[in-house]
């Protein structure tokens, strides 16, 4: 009986939605007081709900209860006890699962974590989210019901898809899920601020660190991804620009303009409008990641091909919500107003131009993802906009956005002066000049004088670390004290942007080392044979069977050495998943701060002859780094404390005052 409990779960969790959905509007437009009540029990009863059902489906998977439908297609009596677990979201009724158990935990998380703001405010707020919780609760149960029973049950079950059978599997999609639904948390506050016509900088202040949380889980996530599909695919590349890829980039982009936006409101009060209609856009954007990955309409390794209706469903949600919310949008955003003035060079300038590329760059990956999709639809024919379109014309979007990243922070509020300027920023553009031109010349390789896109990449991520690095010399300057003592009293967030800023400069230098000075092979090699690729020398020493839970392989033994001396041996398999009948590549990978070492088995060709891909990736762990660096960065701006102090002191001005917009203060990163 433990799936129809599950099932019983969700019918009340949808009861319990439709109560978080209605009742707190209603007390908010009428001072009920009672109904505004509801809405934390209602965030907590939703939580525990889906918390019961997504434990039957767990304990449906691990104790091979293959009589459930969805057990029996994405299960097996032989997978592995960790692969059965992260097989709930293994294919598309578990992931919707997922997706909603994610989502009432950060409806939880803002009742629990919301209570010195206005009952009225966080009532219309938690309403929002409850739903989305009820469009996400009526798929499930009337057309992806993961409980679904199988008569007569299945014997054994088809196995999960063996390119899913991986600890990637068990970490990135979580991740990722739980950056695509924070999101909902800026959304839901946007809505409520339309609503109530609250949309202040204490309300920036207010959603700042919710924005910060979700941006930093996405970006772990993608980083997930992409490691993931780096050693597992098999063909030795990070990113493709596959639409499922650029599902989940979109949102970020968005994300990232939307928390640079919202300093500009908490400081300035300015760019109101613009931060809301950000908020809307990132939570669309992730709505839209959820249709492309579960409509069918798009053919990726990463997508769940799924009937027609379901996607028709997601698409009539995603219409839903991005009409309805950009038709309040549209009757209330001529009454927020403008906020502060500023000059033509100011840093709220050069964040608003920021913001502005940021924005354009998601829509050219926006266009690039579903122009084909659209050629379909209309039969006008199939293409394939691969990577070619986009480094075309993402990089030269995205090398204003990372200048414009130095000059910021830098900047006087309201007006700089250009001279001001070019002298604090003087010392970093000489650094990244210096570095793009010099360290070329130290770098192995025929691309050893450095191509045009090697020197602009690389004058960007050392831009990226000086401005940075300057920012943080001139704000610890002068004043009262040593040096020591003004670092301990700067704020998290700052400590976090200037984290991230480095991050992305590290990112960026990875990237343009790797691919500028890349050396990979693919050829036909005997056993014995010896080839040399990027001053490595691989021999390919032995072959034979080996065995896994369930799965048999053929593994290679390449010993390598440089300069005669040994450096590592490597073992990639070729494996053959036996219940699903399916052969996959297991690169191994040497990874080391200056270079990765690749080799990938291929297919026998006659004798003792194999395929292999063989790769030497230079600074591929500063791509993962950078990465790291700028989800660290946001986990400390989300940490600040100034937000809950602030939320205190706040509150208290206005309940004596009445409502208004609260002057920023002085404080921020």
């Amino acid at each position: 009986m433990i799936p129809e409990i599950g099932l019983f779960s969700l019918i009340l969790a949808l009861l319990v939605a439709l109560a978080l959905g209605v009742l707190p509007l209603v007390g908010a437009a009428t001072g009920w007081q009672a109904g505004l009540r509801v809405a934390r029990p209602a965030a907590v009863g939703q939580f525990g709900l889906t918390t019961v059902a997504f434990c039957c489906l767990a304990w449906a998977f691990l104790d091979n209860d293959f009589s459930v439908l969805y057990v029996a297609a994405n299960s097996h009596a032989d997978l592995p006890a960790g692969y059965r677990f992260a097989a709930i979201w293994g294919g598309h009724e578990g992931s919707l699962l997922l997706w909603l158990y994610l989502l009432t935990a950060w409806t939880l998380a803002v009742a629990l974590c919301s209570r010195r703001l206005p009952l009225p405010f966080v009532g219309r707020v938690l309403a929002v989210m409850g739903w989305i919780s009820v469009g996400f609760l009526l798929f499930l149960l009337f057309l992806s019901n993961p409980f679904e029973r199988l008569m007569p049950p299945a014997m054994a079950g088809r196995d999960l898809n063996p390119l899913l059978q991986d600890p990637g599997m068990i970490v990135h999609p979580p991740m990722l899920y739980m950056g695509y639904v924070g999101f909902s948390v800026a959304f839901a506050f946007a809505i409520a601020a339309l609503l109530s016509g609250e949309l202040d900088a204490m309300w920036a202040r207010w959603v700042r660190p919710w924005t910060l949380a979700a941006w930093t889980f996405l970006t772990v996530g993608i980083l997930l991804g992409s490691a993931w599909a780096y050693y597992v695919l098999g063909w030795g590349g990070w990113w493709f620009w596959d639409p499922v890829e650029n599902a989940s980039f979109m949102p970020w982009l968005a994300g990232t303009a939307l928390i640079h936006s919202l300093i500009v409101t908490e400081r300035r009060g300015a760019f109101r409008s613009w931060t809301v209609l950000l908020a809307i856009c990132a939570f669309s954007l992730s709505i839209l990641g959820t249709f492309l990955v579960r409509s069918g309409v798009l053919t990726s390794v990463h997508a769940f091909a799924v009937d027609p209706g379901r996607g028709l469903y997601i698409l009539a949600f995603m219409t839903v919500i991005v009409g309805g919310s950009l038709t309040l949008y549209a009757w209330r955003a001529p009454t927020v107003g403008l906020g502060g003035g500023f000059s033509l060079l100011s840093r709220e300038s050069l964040l608003l131009s920021n913001n502005v590329v940021l924005t354009v760059a998601a829509g050219s990956v926006l266009l690039g993802t579903l122009y084909p999709v659209a050629l379909d639809v209309l039969e006008w024919g199939k293409i394939s906009i691969g990577p070619p379109y986009f480094e075309a014309v993402f990089v030269p979007l995205m090398t204003p956005a990372i200048f414009l990243m130095g000059v910021g922070p830098v900047a006087r509020w309201k007006q700089a002066e250009l001279p001001d300027l070019g002298r604090r920023l003087r010392a970093a553009f000489a650094v990244s000049v210096a570095t793009a031109v010099l360290l070329p010349l130290a770098m192995p390789g025929p691309a050893r004088l450095g191509s045009p896109m090697v020197i602009l990449g690389l004058w960007l991520a050392a831009w990226s670390v000086a401005s940075a690095a300057a920012h943080a010399r001139q704000r610890l300057a002068g004043g009262d004290g040593g040096w020591l003592r003004r670092l301990g009293r700067q704020p998290r967030a700052w400590y976090g942007m200037l984290l991230a800023h480095a991050g992305v400069g590290v990112f960026i230098a990875g990237v343009t080392l790797a691919n500028g000075y890349e050396v990979k092979q693919e050829l036909r090699m005997e056993l014995g044979e010896t080839r040399e690729a990027g001053g490595y020398r691989f021999t390919f020493a032995s072959v034979g069977p080996a065995a896994g839970p369930n799965y048999s392989a053929q593994r290679a033994v390449f010993p390598v050495t440089r300069g005669g001396r040994p450096v590592i041996t490597l073992y990639p398999e070729k494996r053959l998943y036996t219940v699903q009948d399916m052969a996959l590549s297991q690169a191994d990978i040497d990874s080391g701060f200056t270079r990765d070492l690749f080799v990938a088995l291929g297919e026998p060709v006659g004798g003792n002859a194999w395929t292999v891909r063989l790769q030497v990736k230079p600074f591929m762990t500063w791509i993962w780094s950078g990465c790291i660096l700028m989800a660290l960065g946001g986990l400390l701006a989300a940490g600040d404390k100034r937000y809950r102090r602030a939320q205190e002191t706040r509150m208290r001005a206005r309940d004596e005052a009445g409502p208004q917009t609260v002057r920023p203060t002085r404080e921020g990163a």
